[in-house]
């Protein structure tokens, strides 16, 4: 392209970058790399190439340190790569402008205080104070008191009253105090997790522990158990620690093998720094349940910023780059988790996911083959490995897979709710590999533990309609299944076919209508209709409903379909 035109478009998608007259007197090498810059970095944002999109947003940013669109789109794509010296570059820009975003601000301070810088993190947080986070910014204050022992950071927090739930954080600021008040008024949300994190931090040990046991059943985060465990262990205490750590979360597992072994969970000091990246990352899933945004990115890579060797801010880094479309980048996050972490096994199943998720499903079978060989494979090893095999229709090993793990899950004493969901895997497996006298029996076992299971019984009904196979009983399995779960499209489809195949059509069109208009792109869905409407004699209505089938069948269904609404239906193309 050449230089002039580089020129022109670089002020179309920067307005008011080169008024006229600067245009005119700017040299030509200088206007071309900033345009080229500028331009290179917005194609591959839209690629989703974070690191080139920083690296052109940095190049454009440097040829003009004073435009703010260049410098919010930089900051945004530093974050999102986490890129954290250009995002504090790109923030000078913004404050001069008075355009600071408000999760600028949070970066701010999280970089005063990993720094120590006291003086900064105060400034920080008293502009906070108008800002969306002011409602966690006693939390704030109380990390920053501790860091610079200037004060009684516990007195910040307050007693412990009953608090908002973590989940209900907005992004409206008016939906919090803006002032420092007593802390008894402040309803401060995660205030009961952190005192608990600096009574552990400032040596209280007891009083830690026994706030970490009062907290466990309204959901406290695996980090703080891990904390007051590890200073337990520190203390010779293990059976105290031990009990902390009960669950079959794969970090429990880690922590309980290293307790037993004598080895450290984690290190012996918890920073101010350590106390704001656990809140940014508590804070960035919980604003990421509701709804993924620019600020739950950018909390998620500021706790990373923050306390880097923390894996927990990783984990979340990488959940929230990942439900933002960008896979990549949140494997790329997962690269920073050390492999001897205690979260090492969270990090593995994860990155299979996303190994997945960009297409190198390959990489991600060899992964889990070598984990469940290399090492003492856990039940979720096998579980990983069974998934895998799964989505590449290899259904024969899954089934083998699953049967693996459940072994070692029965073997380890697991009941009840711990083996059906196996079972259901099981069992889908093999009569997926064809073998459906083994896949009833492993159904048949998760339905005699799950007899509520609206999922069990909705795949034992619905395989033994398929098969034309005790129709009747299957009937009822599908029927409780859906009054148990009465708004589950998929449910509702083998609740109406099997209304169709009893040969009650009144209920199974209405059953079917209501399962396609729940779920209008299922292809199976539509083609039920279909069946039923013309059962009925609807053939308009049948092919239309068959059309809205094929168009996202799979193959082996759409030669089906395409007969069907060539030359109507036989026996021959009835549904399965």
């Amino acid at each position: 392209m050449p230089v002039k035109s580089l020129t022109i478009a670089m002020a179309l998608v920067v307005p008011g970058l080169m008024a006229p007259a600067q245009a005119a007197n700017a040299t030509v090498d200088a206007s071309s790399v900033a345009a080229s810059a500028y331009v290179r970095a917005r194609a591959a944002d839209v690629r989703g190439e974070l690191q080139a999109s920083a690296a052109g947003y940095a190049a454009a940013l440097a040829m003009a340190p004073g435009e703010e669109d260049i410098a919010l789109r930089a900051y945004r794509a530093a974050i999102a790569a986490g890129d954290k010296a250009l995002a504090l570059r790109a923030l000078k820009t913004l404050d001069a402008a008075g355009k600071m975003p408000a999760d600028g601000r949070v970066l701010i301070l999280a970089d005063a205080v990993t720094n120590r810088d006291w003086v900064t993190a105060n400034v920080a947080a008293n502009l906070l104070e108008k800002e969306v986070f002011s409602l966690v910014l006693p939390v704030v204050r109380a990390w920053i008191v501790y860091g610079s022992k200037q004060g009684d950071p516990l007195a910040l927090l307050g007693p412990l009253p009953a608090v908002p739930d973590p989940s209900s954080l907005s992004e409206n600021p008016k939906a919090a105090p803006t002032n420092v008040v007593p802390a008894q008024q402040t309803p401060t949300p995660y205030a009961p997790e952190h005192r608990a994190a600096m009574l552990l931090a400032m040596g209280k040990l007891d009083e830690g522990v026994a706030l970490v046991r009062e907290l466990q059943a309204a959901g406290l985060p695996v980090r703080i158990r891990l904390l007051a465990a590890s200073a337990l262990a520190r203390k010779g205490r293990r059976d105290e620690a031990l009990a902390l750590v009960a669950g079959d979360e794969p970090a429990m597992a880690a922590a309980r093998a290293r307790i037993a072994a004598g080895q450290a969970l984690l290190p012996p000091t918890y920073t101010a720094a350590d106390g704001i990246a656990d809140l940014l990352a508590r804070m960035a899933a919980d604003v990421n349940r509701q709804r993924v945004t620019p600020v739950s990115i950018a909390l998620a890579r500021i706790a990373t910023f923050a306390a880097p060797a923390n894996a927990i801010t990783w984990l979340t880094a990488s959940e929230v780059l990942n439900q933002a479309g960008r896979p990549q980048a949140a494997l790329a996050a997962l690269g920073n988790v050390r492999p001897d972490d205690v979260f090492a096994d969270t990090v593995a199943a994860l990155r299979l996911r996303l190994m997945v998720a960009t297409d190198d499903k390959a990489g991600a079978l060899a992964t889990a083959q070598a984990r469940v060989v290399q090492r003492q494979a856990t039940t979720d090893d096998w579980l990983s490995l069974g998934d895998l095999y799964s989505e590449l229709e290899r259904h024969r090993e899954a089934a083998d897979a699953y049967t693996k793990a459940l072994g070692l899950a029965e073997g380890q004493g697991r009941q009840g709710d711990d083996l059906w969901p196996i079972l259901l895997l099981q069992g889908g497996a093999l009569d997926r590999a064809g073998d459906w006298a083994g896949g009833k029996a492993a159904l048949s076992r998760a339905l005699a533990l799950a007899p509520e299971q609206a999922v069990v019984l909705n795949y034992l009904g619905y395989a033994q309609l398929e098969k034309r196979e005790n129709v009747t009983e299957a009937r009822k399995m599908v029927e409780r299944a859906s009054a148990l779960r009465p708004d589950d499209p998929s449910i509702t489809d083998s609740l109406g076919w099997s209304y169709y195949l009893t040969g009650d059509l009144p209920r199974a069109i209405d059953a079917l209508e209501k399962a396609a208009k729940g779920d209008p792109a299922q292809s199976t869905i539509n083609e039920h209709l279909g069946d039923a409407y013309w059962r009925a004699g609807r053939r308009y209505e049948a092919r239309y409903s068959w059309h809205a089938a094929l168009i996202v069948a799979e193959e082996a269904s759409a030669k089906r379909l395409r007969e069907k609404i060539d030359t109507g239906l036989t026996t021959q193309t009835a549904a399965p």
